[in-house]
């Protein structure tokens, strides 16, 4: 069987790391050799530096796996899978106050088309942070250098890393948003529209 490529729409260190981290979770399930290659080429998301919705995070995602796609496609490159990755943030509401939580997107197309999206969870932002961010407008990397002392953090731990004492890096949250984007992929038969359901 031939080798598997996956074309990433980043070229940062963590993204990159994120994904093939993730295929030696999964990659015996796409490929019986578990030949992977992991590529990344610079795409735009076509959403703000950092997204302030879920729905801007979902189409980052998946813009960038599309921008792939048409890179493809255009000059002929072997590429097995179209992998977009995005982080931002998601403002909510609880009642009165204000929840800004800090979540990693990634989004999966494969050569025939289908897509899919996987979540990597979410961690709070203090207030100080989040107004930083939302109410400033400042982009999340350059304020979390400032909020934590730091410089290029986005390309170390990111600011999962600083959240969480480094526990959840920002590739361990790219690592699993990259694993539930695959999972129909390698777990087809349970994604199957003719998969059995047991009954409850």
């Amino acid at each position: 069987m031939e080798k598997i490529i996956i074309a990433v729409g980043s070229t940062r260190r963590p993204k990159l790391d994120a994904v093939s981290e993730a295929l030696t979770s999964f990659g015996l399930f796409l490929s019986e050799n578990g030949q992977c290659e992991v590529t990344g080429v610079e795409v735009p998301s076509g959403v703000r530096h950092t997204p302030l919705t879920r729905e801007d995070l979902m189409a980052g995602a998946r813009q960038r796996a599309e921008a792939l796609e048409r890179i493809a496609n255009q000059k002929s490159q072997p590429w097995t899978y179209f992998v977009g990755l995005e982080g931002g943030l998601d403002v909510i509401r609880d009642g009165d106050a204000r929840c800004v939580f800090l979540e990693n997107w990634a989004y999966v197309k494969g050569r025939s088309g289908r897509g899919f999206f996987g979540l990597s969870g979410g961690v709070l932002l203090p207030e100080a942070l989040a107004k930083r961010v939302v109410d400033d407008g400042v982009e999340l990397s350059n304020a979390i250098d400032a909020f934590a002392g730091g410089h290029g953090i986005r390309d170390a731990q990111g600011a999962w890393g600083v959240l969480t004492r480094n526990i959840i890096t920002r590739q361990d949250a790219f690592r699993v948003a990259v694993i539930n984007a695959f999972a129909p992929f390698f777990n087809r038969a349970i994604y199957s529209p003719n998969a059995e359901r047991e009954s409850l």
